[in-house]
């Protein structure tokens, strides 16, 4: 398949986090291009943030990169480094491995939409939740840090 047919793609609203961590990415929508495409080795997805809505908790993957490209609106990146803000045309990257937790937060009046891409590692990628009393690990089940999972 060449032409991927954006309405048409798997679709996922919100987010898997166990409550209340789910709360801020409720108005988030992603449609999985990569899945559409057949792609194994990377997922590609276009997501829209809503005012107000973020991409996901602050977080760093032990085995994923990841990158993300403002294809329109403004939003904010939140890292170990601060915010800072991203529109149209500006991108920005996360290294496997590197304890850098990262998310992005539409704070503005209008819409946002990100393209994001990202290694596909699920048998070894564990993701780290550096604010939160969280991990979740290759069988995606979300845990406290001493392990015991999330309701």
């Amino acid at each position: 398949m060449a032409k991927i047919d954006v309405d048409q793609a798997p679709t996922r609203f919100g987010s898997a986090y166990p409550p209340p961590f789910d709360a801020p990415c409720a108005d988030r929508r992603r449609w999985m291009l990569g899945d559409a495409a057949g792609l194994t080795q990377f997922g590609v997805n276009l997501t829209r943030l809503a005012p107000g809505v973020w991409s996901s908790q602050r977080h760093w993957h032990t085995a994923e990169d990841e990158f993300v490209w403002v294809v329109s609106g403004e939003v904010v990146l939140v890292t170990d480094a601060g915010e800072q803000v991203l529109r149209a045309g500006d991108c920005a990257g996360f290294k496997a491995g590197a304890p850098n937790g990262h998310q992005i937060q539409n704070r503005s009046d209008g819409e946002a939409m990100l393209l994001e891409v990202g290694t596909r590692a699920p048998e070894t990628d564990r993701s780290d939740y550096p604010e939160l009393d969280m991990i979740v690990g290759p069988d995606q089940v979300y845990r406290h840090r001493d392990g015991t999972p999330y309701e």
